[in-house]
């Protein structure tokens, strides 16, 4: 017999996911395999995530948030954006929220044009990555491999093999048994102007059109 499910699609830049209102905590987070068809873009809904909005003594809400293959995930700050802006939407918060994450507590307030800001947890210096000489590697709540493209060096940012190249990063030996995310950075020759960034997300197992903590890292890194 085929259920019935009540979900909400949201997207923060271009990084989209399935969420659903679960305060009455009977959604099945064991079911793997139904989280992976939910988010596969084939035969599902199509989603980079699936995050449940859930009661939590102490705070407005819990973030509980999966990858798209199924499995429990780390933090993801696009994600936790769009579930501020759907808890305001449901009245659990106004313009402000305070929120339990799989990383700990997150702050984040909700602008007059519905921009929403997230305050992400503290973060450790760069360290050096386990692969590339000169990448670093920085965990925002969610582990993120940073490799900058010389100025030089071809192919340029745009023609990068980001899924090849990202693919073989996140599952080095260096990175077992969790994995990383990846970040490919292209450094301008002014360095007030973008930086452009494309990131290979672990759990999506593609490059996904942007990611929260990833930029943050690179941010952080640059």
């Amino acid at each position: 017999m085929s259920m019935s499910l009540i979900f909400h699609k949201y997207q923060g830049t271009g990084n989209d996911f399935v969420i659903i209102d679960d305060r009455a905590a009977q959604f099945d987070t064991t079911d793997q395999a139904r989280i992976a068809a939910l988010c596969h873009r084939r035969f599902g809904i199509g989603a980079d995530g699936l995050m449940l909005l859930r009661n939590k003594q102490g705070y407005d809400f819990e973030m509980v948030y999966f990858n798209a293959d199924g499995a429990p995930s780390s933090m993801c700050g696009n994600g936790g954006r769009c579930l501020v802006a759907f808890a305001k939407y449901l009245n659990v918060v106004e313009d402000k929220a305070y929120f339990l994450a799989v990383d700990g507590p997150h702050e984040a307030r909700v602008a007059a044009d519905g921009t929403v800001r997230l305050k992400m947890i503290d973060v450790a210096a760069p360290q050096v990555a386990g692969v590339g000489e000169e990448d670093v590697f920085l965990h925002t709540g969610s582990p993120h491999h940073i490799h900058f493209l010389d100025p030089e060096e071809s192919p340029s940012l745009a023609e990068f093999n980001v899924f090849a190249q990202g693919h073989d990063i996140r599952y080095d030996q260096a990175y077992d048994p969790a994995g990383t995310n990846v970040n490919f950075v292209e450094v301008p020759a002014d360095p007030t102007h973008p930086w452009p960034v494309r990131t290979y997300e672990r759990g999506v197992e593609d490059e996904t059109y942007s990611c929260g903590t990833g930029v943050t890292a690179v941010a952080l890194a640059a």
